[in-house]
């Protein structure tokens, strides 16, 4: 079969002030229709920067295309005006972003932004009116998930969790059925069970139009169940390339092997430090809710309803559940970070409920949280150095006489090299920023620490080292902790005891590998079932029973 995309020899560098950097140096691959090619490897591996070269995305300068062809149906990309480009790009050619937030327009409601091309698109065959480009924008939000599709057709980015957000990208690219779909990491955000839906709706999609797909992904559970061929790349450069089963089964170099030993996998090696009747914080009948206002009608959300739990000292409290089902604010709502409407929030035997956030000071020092975004909770003008003061300053925990200490003592508690203690957060890595943010949460001291989808961003490699990272925080300084996260095999790897959440309600709850072995309910034993495994035969298997 003759390839769509036939790509050879391909050489992207920067030419920075600090020198040239070969973000991509003599990459070859083919796609055919119908076929998926998955693009594996860590941060800054060139996995982006290949299929952003093929569409004209990166910026020039820095950016320079030093060699190589890439030939779409016979024709050479790189070498295209830019008339041509937004051809491919309008009819041909789509492309799902990583960070959905960064890709949307935050001034325009999603259903806008998704008719957009099919109201105005330069070619005047595949133009629709306004009302049926609105019943296929409604249709494709259906397909990826989105409930009340109508409704939610006229709310603003900002309204939608993390990983709704990505489900509208997703239908945003498929909105004029491109031939070839670049997806760069598109499942990252999120959970178990939207993430299988998202897979199956782009398998639909190739079997329906033959449409060929690239899949760029840290998660090799992911790649093994829709991939047929796979590039690996490191710093640039193709490590190996093959079939599926190939790289699995028979790879004999030493970075797939690494890659491939990094997936959490299995119960928590690390002892249980719960402290029996020793209870930290207890919530009772607490309800959470949030007034819509998107709609011709108010409507009520209902976050968090009506949840009662306990956390023991020493304990890593897991907390799963589908993006949307009210973990995050669960989160906050322990840390009084928002309003609770009703119900009791104690911790140490105080009710943190009747207090202002005046009289909250005091309680933030025992109490922190990791956020899901560390660029996002992170000063951009902020050094690492001042990040990291500002807590022990404003707590009194440091003075100016011994403040540098300190913060190098942190950054060698989360692993930061001491040299980078004047650098800003753009020129850190995901896994370096989330370091930052560890540090800045264990900086005070908390008995307590509410980590919320830590590890969700990065790459296998970083994220077992973060994760053994936390593991051996919570030993060293005693912490308690709430492990918010979609990925269920992260949450057996790290935590003692999983609470699992469904629309706002608690559903189910037990020690883990109690859960893991008998679930209870219906709708924990589906998110179970949809955890992907690093295995292809049996991956496909899964996904197609």
């Amino acid at each position: 079969m003759a390839a769509l995309l036939d790509v050879k020899n391909l050489k992207v560098y920067f030419h920075t002030r600090n020198g040239l950097v070969k973000a991509v140096d003599d990459v070859s691959f083919s796609v055919s229709a119908g076929e998926t090619l998955a693009i594996v490897g860590e941060s800054g591996s060139g996995k982006s920067v290949t299929c952003y070269s093929l569409l004209d995305l990166l910026p020039k300068p820095p950016a320079k295309i030093e060699g190589g062809t890439a030939l779409f149906d016979g024709e050479d990309l790189l070498t295209c005006d830019k008339y041509r480009m937004r051809h491919f790009r309008g009819n041909d050619i789509a492309m799902i972003f990583q960070d959905p937030m960064t890709s949307l327009n935050p001034n325009l409601t999603i259903g806008e932004q998704l008719i957009e091309p099919l109201i105005y698109h330069p070619d005047k065959s595949r133009r629709r009116d306004r009302a049926a480009a609105k019943l296929r924008a409604i249709e494709l939000l259906d397909e990826v998930g989105i409930l009340d599709s109508e409704r939610r057709f006229d709310s603003y980015p900002h309204e939608f969790s993390g990983g709704m957000r990505q489900r509208v990208m997703i239908a945003m690219a498929l909105i004029n059925e491109p031939r070839l779909l670049i997806c760069d990491e598109p499942t990252t955000a999120l959970d178990v069970t939207i993430q299988a839906q998202i897979l199956e709706l782009i398998k639909k999609l190739q079997q329906k139009r033959d449409v060929a797909v690239i899949f760029i992904s840290h998660d090799l559970g992911v790649v093994a169940g829709i991939a047929d061929k796979i590039l690996v790349m490191c710093n640039g450069v193709a490590m190996e390339s093959g079939s599926a089963e190939d790289i699995f089964y028979k790879t004999k170099d030493d970075y797939t092997k690494r890659l491939l030993n990094a997936i959490p996998e299995g119960p928590k090696t690390m002892e249980n430090r719960a402290q029996a009747k020793n209870t930290l914080v207890e919530a009772k009948n607490i309800r959470t809710w949030f007034k819509d206002y998107s709609g011709s009608k108010v409507i009520t959300v209902k976050a968090v309803d009506d949840i009662s739990l306990t956390i023991e000292r020493g304990e890593i409290l897991g907390l799963v559940g589908e993006s949307g089902s009210g973990k995050s604010t669960l989160g906050r709502s322990l840390l009084q970070l928002v309003p609770t409407q009703e119900g009791t929030v104690t911790f140490d035997g105080s009710d943190l409920t009747c207090l202002n956030p005046k009289q909250m000071v005091p309680w933030r020092r025992r109490m922190q949280m990791i956020f899901q975004d560390p660029y996002a909770s992170l000063n951009p003008r902020m050094t690492v150095f001042e990040t990291l003061a500002e807590p022990l300053l404003y707590h009194g925990i440091a003075n100016k006489m011994n403040i540098t200490e300190q913060v190098l003592a942190l950054m060698d508690d989360v692993g930061l090299a001491r040299a980078s203690m004047r650098k800003y957060p753009h020129e850190f890595s995901g896994g370096q920023r989330q370091r930052i943010a560890i540090g800045r949460a264990i900086a005070t001291k908390p008995e307590l620490i509410i980590a919320d989808e830590p590890v969700s961003a990065l790459d296998v490699t970083i994220q077992a080292q973060i994760l053994d990272l936390i593991l051996d925080l919570v030993e060293r300084h005693n912490l308690t902790m709430m492990f918010i996260s979609h990925d269920l095999s992260v949450v057996r790897y790290i935590s003692d005891r999983v609470m699992v959440m469904h629309h706002g309600v608690l559903v189910e709850q037990g020690k883990t590998e109690t859960l893991w072995a008998k679930p209870m309910k219906a709708y924990t034993k589906n998110l179970l079932k949809a955890i992907p495994v690093a295995d292809p035969r049996s991956e496909r298997a899964r996904l197609s029973s």
